[in-house]
């Protein structure tokens, strides 16, 4: 099979996108999930992280699939298994139910990552292929942006099941014009598919890929801690309406698009290992600031609003950080697999949303529903990145 053009960015955004819609429509609704089922908060928290489980099981499943049987197909196949599984969510009346639901629809959804991955580095190499990433991680910001804004309105004017009627419908759209608009970009090379073990034999030996793979999980990992714990701290804590959750979201968004803007610019002139450095160094600078904004409220009994303008400024930092190293980093994780980029990817992303898991984990392991858990994780999550990067990777590429 071979493909005339590269696909459209917008297409590739798109697919991408539907795994983190998923996340953000839904995270104003966890406080109201938890009182509707009748469950501890930290117990819905989890639902965060059996999605990320399986989504993490997915990009293993369908990157590898995609080398033998095509992009398109895949794309299709894991966006059916979605809407099924986002059906189920809309069903449930149990925890236990919408964790199996939550399970499936991960499992689809995990196309989005894995597969918009190998289709950008099927179609896109060199500085194009980095200017690719940065350019597609800002345009995902807008599902950060819409998906907590349209969750909140949906949890308080309708109820929390019908933020599923919303993905079902979002999923049946991109199916719809996957079918028609995406063009086939696996090539006839990459048909004959190499050793699954050999390739995880060479990413487990290459220290610069644990290293990537390690900042894209702890990145992703405070984005989607913040998914989940965020609209207990701003809601319950802060005093926040789930529709004003969602809006500050718009200004999360609004950092990630200058995010996107800063490493698509100057990447050329600093390099790809300077600007995932500065973006660290950002990104341990905002948590730490929001660690100290906590203790000085314990301390000083600074008013809530004021704690609210700060962890948002704060939050605008660390999403244009993360988006500076993950797009830097994803552009530099699998140079040197191309041969095999669909096994490559698929066997990457299954050990950073493993990562990510783990991190949407601890955060419901430490929720005790007080301010302080939150803001030390991230900030203990920012040192353990700064280690990685002067461990794992050097200061030249």
């Amino acid at each position: 099979m071979q493909y005339i053009s590269p696909p459209a960015i917008w297409l590739i955004v798109l697919i991408a996108g539907i795994g983190q819609l998923s996340e953000t429509v839904y995270s104003p609704a966890l406080p109201a999930i938890a009182a509707s089922l009748g469950v501890k908060a930290s117990w819905v928290e989890y639902t965060l992280t059996i999605y990320l489980l399986s989504f993490g099981i997915g990009t293993l499943f369908w990157g590898r699939l995609s080398d033998h049987f095509g992009r398109k197909p895949c794309v299709l196949a894991g966006l059916a298994i979605y809407i099924l599984g986002s059906l189920g969510c809309y069903m449930a009346d149990s925890l236990s139910i919408l964790m199996i639901s939550r399970f499936i629809q991960g499992f689809g959804g995990s196309i989005g990552s894995v597969l918009a991955q190998a289709i950008v580095r099927d179609a896109f190499s060199g500085p194009n292929l980095t200017k690719a990433y940065s350019s597609i991680v800002g345009a995902l910001a807008v599902f950060p942006a819409i998906g907590p804004i349209v969750g909140g309105v949906i949890t308080q004017q309708f109820s929390w099941p019908m933020i599923f009627v919303f993905l079902i419908g979002f999923g049946i759209l991109i199916f719809l014009v996957t079918l028609q608009k995406l063009p086939e970009t696996l090539t006839i090379h990459q048909q004959k598919l190499p050793s699954l073990l050999t390739i995880l034999c060479q990413l487990a030996k290459d220290p610069k890929v644990i290293g990537f793979g390690l900042l894209v999980a702890l990145c992703n990992g405070i984005t989607f801690s913040y998914y989940a714990e965020g609209s207990f701290y701003l809601i319950e804590l802060l005093g926040l309406s789930p529709s004003q959750y969602g809006m500050t979201f718009a200004l999360m968004a609004s950092a990630t698009i200058a995010g996107s803007v800063i490493s698509r610019k100057t990447q050329s002139k600093f390099g790809s290992i300077t600007m995932i450095k500065y973006g660290l160094w950002g990104i341990l600078a905002s948590c730490s600031l929001l660690y100290v904004g906590v203790l000085l409220k314990n301390m000083l009994n600074i008013s809530s609003i004021n704690l609210l303008i700060l962890t948002v400024v704060v939050m605008m930092g660390n999403m244009a950080g993360i988006c500076i190293v993950t797009s830097n980093a994803l552009a530099m994780s699998l140079q040197n697999y191309r041969h095999a980029i669909g096994t490559a990817s698929s066997l990457f992303g299954f050990f950073y949303y493993i990562g990510v898991s783990l991190c949407t984990f601890g955060m419901g392991l430490v929720h005790n529903g007080t301010l302080i858990p939150m803001p030390l994780y991230f900030l203990s999550l920012g040192i353990i990145m700064i280690i990685v990067f002067k461990t794992l990777l050097k200061e030249n590429p």
